[in-house]
């Protein structure tokens, strides 16, 4: 089974129309187009019932006191932990691609509605749910896909993992609010084959990517 995308190449830069953000010289940066990226995927294994396709950023600063602050940067030497930006399950096997822009397009404060997702899949919420969740202006549950949006004054560029799942199942058995976690906890014994495309990113113009 494998997975490419006409967006991006594996190891490659996510174009800036597929990020939440995108640097901006007076601002550091600028609210982008926020388009999912183009997938498509060969070799599905027999028995394939459904897919997942799940994106996480291993990247991430475990803590956030220097993310986004003037006159400082995040060490490399910092721990990272897991954001997911997109949980996407249920989707059938007859679907063969994932065009650009197909399941995301803008930014949409309090977050896009779910679980209900084209192709008759269902989408969880991503990080973006917890990032905001103390923001009047932004606060709310964040279903499907919300791009790249590291801090600006991270010393690393970010790794995107965008990960292909076939599941023996046509409906994974979870319900209810999901997020990363709960979905990847849920296919557990339902996998028939993975694979997975890394995308880079940054909003740092002195991190070379």
């Amino acid at each position: 089974m494998k997975i490419t995308s006409d967006s991006f190449k594996d190891m490659g830069l996510i174009p800036g129309r597929c990020a939440f953000a995108v640097p901006d010289a007076a601002s550091h940066i600028a609210l982008s187009e926020n388009r999912n990226p183009h997938f498509t995927w060969t070799g599905l294994p027999e028995g394939t019932r459904s897919l997942a396709l799940i994106c996480h950023d291993y990247d991430v600063p475990s803590k956030g006191d220097e993310v986004n602050k003037e006159g400082l940067e995040i060490p490399s030497a910092l721990p990272r932990v897991d954001f997911f930006h997109w949980v996407l399950i249920d989707l059938k096997p007859a679907v063969a691609a994932i065009a650009e822009g197909e399941f995301s397009g803008g930014i949409t404060p309090h977050g896009k509605p779910g679980p209900a997702a084209p192709h008759g899949a269902r989408q969880g919420i991503n990080d973006y749910t917890s990032w905001f969740a103390g923001d009047k202006e932004m606060a709310g549950d964040y279903y499907g896909y919300d791009g790249p949006c590291p801090p600006w004054n991270d010393t690393i560029p970010h790794h995107y993992v965008f990960s292909l799942y076939a599941l023996d199942v046509e409906r994974l058995p979870i319900e209810g609010r999901f997020g990363g976690p709960e979905a990847i906890k849920a296919m557990k014994g339902h996998v028939l084959a993975a694979t997975k495309l890394i995308g880079l990113y940054s909003l740092n113009p002195a991190v070379p990517v």
